[in-house]
């Protein structure tokens, strides 16, 4: 697929055409050179410097041919020592060399288009088309507000906790151009995509990277199944999920008591979520778990009778792990003992991290022994053998850089890679029981190849609110972003997770958010940090009637949601999508980030701001398009102004479609 192609000063590669490497002396296309970081962490926000002390041009090239492959040394001027070579392998891949000279960072330049759009970079929360930004790659809390120019991201800044528009808990070195190519940067290490220059779009690692991957291809649809048949296919979405809402409660045992109004609103549940079974602690933050992975029958006395009379009405339970251990608890000195955790580099004790008023452990998933026993002993004897049928798998992002782990790779190159690590570590736990495919877990961190593992995504923590950088509107951006990489089912916390300094949820905010998440593959409730000072769904009778309604919707879509699980496993297609990818003669929709097609033949636009009683929907040409609620149709190509009175946000389906009965009968529900 990869070609060279002589110029008179240099060189290009192409694939399929599209040129994505081009080298002359005056443009070089690699730079390298040596620079010194300076990396803080709190509580998983990380602040990172770093001092660029050389950064050499490497304007000399040297190709030589060999079988299916050409061989190019460089050095930064003709006669000079070679300094880095590179392999063109034809099938798609361009292959580092480092010389013999000690270097840890390097700068790639891709050609350009000023017109270019550019999408991916894992779940970006703030901006879909990349162009004309910076965005380092790096997994991290996201930041409370992620707008400097926001009271609630200054306040959270005094902590060191305010983030901006490119922190995310899923980076991914991979980016997708509306050029039809997409290329893949195989590193853990810290590495960023400056999208900024007209003619270029350079990319920094903080090594010399493996390789480079690159795809092409004549359609988007057939880049992002491509895509996931590199990344791998996630495991299918468990078909209980799709009875209704998976509804998040933490009261202890009265939260089997609350369940109740919800049955008797006659919302339709697949599961009830409590993170809190194992325990709680209160904390200056909020009310936070006690991270002791087992039951706290204190809390919850009778649980393993309960979890199965719920079963026998349909409704799952689900709990919570994260792969830290807290040291009051009774697993840690087990952990310890056995040599699980991981160790400070100045000593042989153990690591411990400060998550906020109490310390844990890591347990180092690199020592397979560890890995194995936080699979079966934890996971499989405390959680599935116990009755649990999915969890919340938290925490990938926070390991520490200066952490000594078992296989002696430094803690710069092992941060980015924790997060799939974390998730294979789920993903056998569930497999050893013979339950992938029923057993769900859920993460919001993720790096390159979580998606082979890791079953669902969540959106992470947004604030209780409508805000831009930080509320329900990321939610939408995130989804997109994270489906054109091979992650087909994502969801997102109903009514949001982070209330500080005053900001709190209102009924509005939650009736909009339980809208979105009826047309998303997982609907999913969640209290959020300060549960007793944000309205909840059972503490408004409007609010209740509203979750319940669109449930309804939810479980109405099923066999709809079913068809597009199976193009997810057969295609690698996700069920939110951008426009674009299926109406690619349309530019207006290679920039559109507040709506999305949910499957082919139904278009989302959901309300993300406040006070609004109607939407501007811009519907994409190629179809007519019927209003869900009115039946009315529309001539695709156009904008149209559309009432969304509460329980019916726009949603159109389009003319024609195979399930445009199911599509129809929603009017009547």
């Amino acid at each position: 697929m990869l070609k060279l192609i002589a110029l008179a000063d240099g060189f290009e590669i192409q694939a399929a055409g599209k040129t994505v490497l081009r080298h002359a002396p005056a443009a070089p296309c690699l730079f390298i050179g040596r620079g010194e970081a300076d990396v803080q962490m709190q509580r998983g926000n990380f602040a990172i410097s770093d001092y660029v002390s050389e950064r050499i041009a490497l304007r000399s090239a040297t190709p030589s041919k060999g079988e299916g492959r050409v061989r190019i040394g460089f050095a930064a001027a003709s006669g000079g020592p070679e300094l880095l070579a590179i392999e063109v392998v034809e099938s798609g891949h361009i292959r580092f060399m480092p010389g013999a000279e000690p270097i840890n960072r390097l700068w790639l330049r891709v050609p350009a288009e000023v017109a270019e759009n550019v999408w991916g970079g894992g779940e970006q929360l703030s901006y879909f088309d990349m162009r004309g930004r910076h965005f380092p790659l790096w997994t991290s809390e996201p930041g409370v507000g992620r707008d400097k120019s926001t009271q609630l991201t200054w306040m959270a800044d005094q902590a060191g906790a305010g983030g901006d528009y490119f922190h995310t808990n899923y980076p991914q070195p991979t980016f997708i151009s509306s050029r039809r190519y997409a290329l893949h940067v195989e590193t853990t290490a810290y590495s960023a995509f400056d999208f900024r220059h007209a003619d270029f779009h350079e990319i920094e690692v903080w090594e010399v990277p493996e390789r480079i991957e690159v795809f092409a291809a004549e359609t988007f649809v057939a880049l992002v199944g491509a895509l996931s048949d590199r990344f791998g296919r996630q495991p299918p979405l468990p078909d209980w999920v799709l009875n209704g809402a998976i509804v998040g409660l933490k009261q202890g045992d009265e939260s089997f008591d609350r369940l109740q109004a919800f049955i008797a609103s006659g919302a339709a549940l697949s599961g009830l979520w409590c993170e809190d079974w194992v325990g709680l602690r209160i904390t200056s933050f909020g009310k936070r778990l006690f991270w002791d992975w087992k039951w706290n029958a204190e809390r919850y006395p009778g649980l393993d009778r309960k979890i199965g009379e719920l079963a026998q009405q349909g409704i799952r339970f689900l709990g919570y792990v994260n792969p830290y251990l807290c040291v009051d608890g009774s697993l840690f000195p087990i952990a310890e003992k056995a040599g699980y955790l991981a160790l400070r580099q100045d000593s042989d004790e153990t690591y411990l991290v400060d998550f906020g008023e109490f310390d844990c452990g890591v347990v180092d998933f690199t020592n397979p022994e560890a890995a194995d026993w936080f699979a079966d002993a934890i996971i499989g004897k405390e959680m599935l053998d116990f009755g649990l049928s999915g969890w919340m798998a938290d925490f990938g992002e926070y390991l520490p850089t200066d952490v000594r782990l078992a296989n002696g790779v430094d803690g710069m190159l092992m941060h980015n890679a924790w997060p799939t690590i974390w998730a294979k570590v789920n993903a056998d736990a569930v497999e050893r029981r013979g339950k992938t495919g029923e057993a769900l877990f859920f993460m919001r961190a993720g790096y390159s190849g979580v998606q082979r593992y890791c079953p669902l995504l969540w959106a992470g923590d947004q604030s209780v609110d409508f805000t831009r950088h930080d509320g329900i509107g990321t939610v939408v951006c995130a989804a997109l972003s994270s489906g054109l990489l091979g992650n087909a089912y994502h969801h997102s916390d109903i009514g949001g997770y982070t209330s500080l300094f005053g900001n709190v949820r209102t009924a509005e905010l939650l009736m909009r958010w339980s809208e979105m998440a009826a047309f998303t593959a997982v609907m999913r409730s969640h209290e959020g940090n300060r549960p007793d000072q944000n309205l909840q769904l059972d503490q408004d009778p409007q609010v209740l009637a509203h979750f319940a309604r669109m449930t309804q919707v939810y479980r109405h879509l099923a066999p709809y949601i079913r068809d597009l699980r199976v193009e997810a496993s057969e295609e690698g297609l996700p069920l939110q999508r951008p426009l674009f990818l299926h109406h690619e003669d349309d530019p207006r929709t290679y920039t559109e980030q507040t709506q999305y097609l949910f499957g082919r033949d139904l278009l989302v636009a959901p309300v993300l701001e406040a006070g609004v009683s109607a939407c501007s929907v811009y519907l994409p040409t190629g179809a007519g398009w019927i209003h869900v609620w009115s039946g009315e149709t529309f001539e695709g190509g156009q904008s149209v102004d559309i009432a969304a009175p509460f329980g019916q946000p726009p949603v159109f389906h389009r003319a024609g479609a195979a399930q445009a009965d199911l599509f129809q009968s929603l009017r009547s529900l």
